[in-house]
């Protein structure tokens, strides 16, 4: 194990930050292993439920939201939540920990507001071998009429209720995983803060809607010309999810799972800076599979040399302090859009359009070369994002 990635969250030691999310690639105990086997730190299992509650997933239940150069930047789903018996996970949870001692081995369950389902669930996979739980309570679409899911965890009350049946029937960690849904997410963590929740994990997926092909009128992913609202994750919500956490951090004393568009080491060190202790990651194992643990941590490793760190676990909350009220900044700041690279540009115009139909008309062509009227340009930063050349910086 190597010392710099040692963590502990909640008494569990990790060997690293990254875990794997509730999501398709914790759905077998093979895929869990095999994750496992490659350098994971552990996982959270497939939702688990009562079987009465189990649904059958439709054929067609993914859809992507591509970049204009092409790329998969968000995936929507409206699956549901395992398949599989309960009875089948107590046995994998339980043959998980006899193969993996030192892996942490975490149970999702989801249930509805009835206190005796939501003590069995944990009971019975506290005797399995689970060394947590993480209680679904953000689910954006599976089974909201019979107040399930995010339903239920968009509710203060309710959720702090649920977190305190679990907390009176288990001794491991109780961890609440909280949605990004609702007006104050603030709010619940310290509902479930009281209650006695152990730790947080945000966000789940963000209710989407992912298009609709215009010919057919067919909402997307279609299924028999029908669809529904589904989750959003991916790299597009990654700024939805920092937000989340950072707001998590300033609120609670609580240790936190970042989760939401992780891909990258670069990613998972923007979620500690803002108040992460560790992580987990789904979609880009979706899409690049169970390796990607291996390029992510020696990422992590050559930062933390890098920067002179002996435990990932320094970096925790680095920004929080550096994040206040839109009323509180520097309104005197004096910054402006500069000539940085004029050799690069192709005369597109992009940052004259967008200066001067924005507001400012402080940028222009003179003799064809790019030039800013300092006068003008209240350094705003437009036209440096709307550059493709990196002609323009703030300075």
């Amino acid at each position: 194990m190597n010392n710099r990635f040692h963590t502990e969250f909640c008494g569990i030691t990790l060997e690293n930050p990254c875990l794997l999310a509730s999501a398709p690639p914790t759905q077998s105990r093979e895929g869990i292993a095999k994750a496992l086997q490659l350098g994971w730190a552990g996982a959270v299992t497939k939702t688990c439920a009562p079987d009465d509650l189990i649904t059958a997933d439709p054929a067609n239940r993914f859809a992507v939201y591509r970049s204009t150069e092409g790329k998969i930047a968000g995936l929507e789903n409206i699956e549901g939540l395992t398949r599989k018996t309960l009875a089948y996970w107590e046995a994998t949870v339980c043959q998980l920990k006899q193969e993996f001692p030192a892996k942490a081995i975490i149970a999702s369950i989801m249930a509805d507001p009835r206190r005796e389902a939501w003590q069995e669930l944990a009971r019975r996979m506290e005797a399995a071998g689970a060394d947590a739980l993480e209680l679904n309570l953000s689910c954006p679409h599976f089974r909201l009429a019979d107040n399930m899911g995010a339903a239920l965890g968009k509710n203060e009350d309710t959720s702090a209720a649920i977190t305190a049946w679990v907390k009176a029937a288990v001794k491991i960690p109780v961890i609440v995983k909280l949605t990004p849904n609702v007006s104050n997410i603030q709010t619940v963590a310290l509902a479930v803060e009281q209650a006695g929740a152990d730790a947080l994990a945000a966000i789940n997926t963000v209710q989407c809607l992912m298009g609709i092909d215009i010919e057919t009128f067919e909402p997307q992913p279609a299924v028999n010309g029908y669809s529904s609202f589904g989750g959003y994750s991916g790299s597009a919500i990654k700024p939805i999810g920092l937000r989340c956490v950072a707001q998590l951090a300033q609120s609670t004393k609580l240790p936190i799972h970042g989760i939401g568009g992780i891909g990258s080491w670069q990613d998972i060190i923007e979620y500690f800076a803002v108040g992460a202790s560790a992580v987990q990651i789904c979609t880009a194992v979706m899409f690049n599979g169970y390796g990607i643990i291996k390029p992510i941590i020696s990422g992590l490793e050559t930062y933390l040399e890098r920067k002179g760190l002996s435990k990932i676990g320094a970096l925790t909350g680095a920004a929080i302090p550096r994040i206040t009220s839109r009323e509180q900044l520097d309104m005197h700041w004096n910054r402006h859009s500069t000539i940085i690279a004029p050799e690069k540009c192709i005369h597109c115009g992009k940052c004259i359009r967008a200066c001067t139909e924005c507001g400012q008309s402080a940028i222009r062509f003179v003799n064809k070369i790019v030039t800013i009227d300092s006068n003008r340009c209240d350094g705003c930063s437009l036209c440096s994002h709307v550059c493709p050349q990196g002609v323009l910086a703030l300075r």
